[in-house]
């Protein structure tokens, strides 16, 4: 019997099926790509390109802007690549956060002149920039002392 028990084990495919290989599933999430659009057929071109995506909830496009948000359960590499492979632009993840995000916002690499208004430069993964760009207790000590906004403030100034 041990013989029989080893040889019927080594062949049994009825485990296969009831073990199905379960994928990971992409949580919420929001992609903000940049892209060029001149005209009402690129912001069309763009917008097709992703709302057939598997997971996808919401697309919202801004041509002044040249900005393209998905929403959806998604992989952000997989929106990019399908954005380029279908339009044939040049596409990249949206590289700007709002202006009062950053703390020194013109210092060297956070300004950008191509920056939509009200937006810098997101140099937060960046380690030559973000030593610049973030100010360190002391400085915040001091400039907060003399700010309008702080009741006790230095009268004299």
């Amino acid at each position: 019997m041990g013989i029989l028990d080893y040889l019927s084990d080594a062949f049994d495919f009825s485990s296969l099926r009831r073990e199905k290989k379960f994928k990971r599933r992409n949580q919420l999430q929001t992609v903000e790509i940049k892209v060029k659009m001149d005209c009402e057929g690129c912001e069309r071109r763009v917008r097709k390109s992703v709302e057939s995506m598997r997971g996808v909830t919401r697309v919202e496009v801004n041509p002044k802007q040249h900005k393209l948000t998905v929403v959806g359960y998604v992989n952000p590499n997989k929106v990019l690549r399908r954005v380029r492979y279908r339009t044939g632009k040049k596409a990249d993840f949206w590289p700007y956060v709002p202006y009062d995000l950053v703390d020194h916002p013109y210092v060297p690499g956070v300004y950008d002149k191509k920056a939509p208004s009200g937006y810098v430069r997101n140099t937060l993964g960046d380690p030559r920039i973000d030593s610049l760009a973030r100010a360190d207790s002391l400085e915040v000590k001091y400039t907060t002392a003399f700010s309008d906004e702080n009741p006790n403030s230095c009268v004299v100034m």
